[in-house]
């Protein structure tokens, strides 16, 4: 035992990273060192390690509190102690700048660790060509206990703009796609409704007719279902821009008005699950336009195991539940409603596309025993989902880009060649998986083990 100790102690040593508790590595590797062209370190004749990471816990007010937040059950309450009452958000895992992960075993940050170490190895060489020393994707765990704010992420030109416009607001240059896996029921606001429910809301809610404006109500309820979209469009933004700059008095007023409305009729009739949904906004957000918005947007429910993907300016707001999401590396968001955070209502108003399609709900494709994957169609980022019983094991096969692995629930153990430690997983062990390492999970304990893995989008690499 104590010369394995020492090998390992030298094979740490030459890999660059002070303390072994939080490494994966082999124990019996020889280290050869060569540079690249670009001045990146390889070890030819050492696997790269398998790291334990420790993600970042964000603090926003939607978040859940400790004892209903799955983000603090996965980050140990973030060591908040009996009395924390902050709420748990996201759990953050992957390079961003704003909250990078960090080594379990030395707190050194992962982009830092990257950059130090030469991305083209860790990575490899397409993803590092392509996207340089960052992770490509932003993994995260959400708790919504209450309404996120209506929103959109930019295009890649749009992001661009803003952050040279504003950069204390919209922090970095990239797109931001994005998809949610549901853990628990989730539920969302997304995309435009379509123009018969359109019609509908006109018809029946007095207080989003007003402030849309009579001109664009009437142009609204002449459109036809078919007639290629395009007028259409130009109809649902002009009445959305209409709502959405209306001033805070007159909204004030409508949702007042639409308040009292429902808690009446609610008295001889049920009210539709809209209705029921808008009064529960307006208890959390108080005459907020956000309320009064969401007519306009597609009412969508997840079960557990199904996806919604995001793209550009598109317009969106999640309700309630957890989930798994990934997205390109951006913590870009246009806020318009339901939040007390910046609101960028012009902005929002004029990057959306209009659209009217209820969005596609994604179940997954079985690639293997246990394994489902979510393919997007935005290049950075893929998420599978493991369901392993206990006593059964999958192996991962090598891919050509790095991955992070998110341990859900359950415990077992995880193997990439032969294992400094025991491999030890349990529930909120997060692990960094470098290019081309083949990783075995086996599950143990009395119930099933959920992980999940992110990675680059396999049709990248094809």
């Amino acid at each position: 035992m104590a010369s394995s100790t020492t090998a390992s102690s030298q094979l740490a040593l030459a890999l660059g990273i002070p303390g072994l508790g939080g490494l994966l590595i082999p124990t019996d590797a020889a280290t050869t060192t060569t540079t690249t062209a670009e001045g990146n370190d390889l070890h030819a004749d050492a696997s790269h390690p398998v790291l334990r990471l420790a993600g970042a816990v964000q603090h926003y007010e939607w978040g859940g509190h400790r004892g209903d937040s799955l983000v603090a059950r996965l980050a140990g309450g973030d060591d908040g102690g009996e009395d924390d009452e902050r709420p748990y958000a996201e759990l953050w895992m992957g390079t961003h700048p704003a909250a990078p992960s960090s080594l379990a075993a030395s707190g050194e940050s992962l982009r830092e660790w990257l950059g130090r170490r030469g991305p083209a190895a860790l990575l490899g060489r397409d993803v590092a060509a392509r996207w340089g020393g960052d992770l490509p994707f932003l993994f995260k765990v959400l708790s919504v206990a209450r309404a996120l704010s209506i929103q959109a992420h930019p295009d890649a030109a749009l992001a661009r703009a803003l952050h040279a416009l504003r950069p204390a607001t919209y922090r970095d240059d990239n797109h931001k796609p994005e998809m949610a896996v549901a853990v628990t029921d989730f539920r969302a606001l997304c995309g435009f409704v379509s123009v018969q429910e359109l019609k509908d809301v006109l018809r029946t809610v007095p207080e989003v007719r007003e402030l849309v404006g009579k001109e664009e109500a009437v142009k609204l309820m002449g459109a036809k279902e078919h007639d290629g979209g395009i007028g259409v469009r130009s109809y649902l933004q002009s009445a959305f821009t209409n709502l959405m700059t209306a001033s805070k008095e007159t909204v004030s007023e409508a949702v007042s008005k639409l308040k009292s409305r429902l808690n009446i009729e609610s008295k001889v009739r049920t009210l539709t699950k809209k209705e029921q949904l808008v009064l529960s906004l307006e208890m959390q957000y108080p005459e907020d336009v956000g309320v009064l918005a969401a007519f306009f947007f597609n009412y969508v429910k997840l079960n557990p195991g199904e996806a919604l993907y995001i793209g550009a300016n598109e317009p969106h707001a999640y309700l309630s539940g957890e989930c798994v999401e990934c997205m390109a590396t951006s913590d870009n968001v246009v806020r318009a409603g339901l939040t007390p955070k910046y609101r960028d209502v012009q902005t929002l108003c004029s990057m959306l596309t209009y659209k009217q399609d209820y969005p596609e709900i994604l179940r997954g494709v079985p690639v293997q025993a246990y394994v489902t994957r979510y393919i997007p169609p935005s290049e950075e980022f893929e998420v599978d989902r493991c369901l392993l019983p206990s006593g059964e094991s999958v192996t991962m096969s090598p891919v050509p880009g790095p991955s992070i692995f998110l341990v859900m629930t359950g415990e077992g153990k995880i193997e990439a060649d032969s294992m400094l430690d025991e491999g030890k997983a349990k529930e909120g062990d997060v692990f960094f998986v470098p290019a081309h390492t083949e990783v075995r999970i086996l599950a143990s304990g009395p119930g099933s083990m959920q992980l999940y893995r992110a990675g680059v989008n396999s049709r990248f690499f094809s």
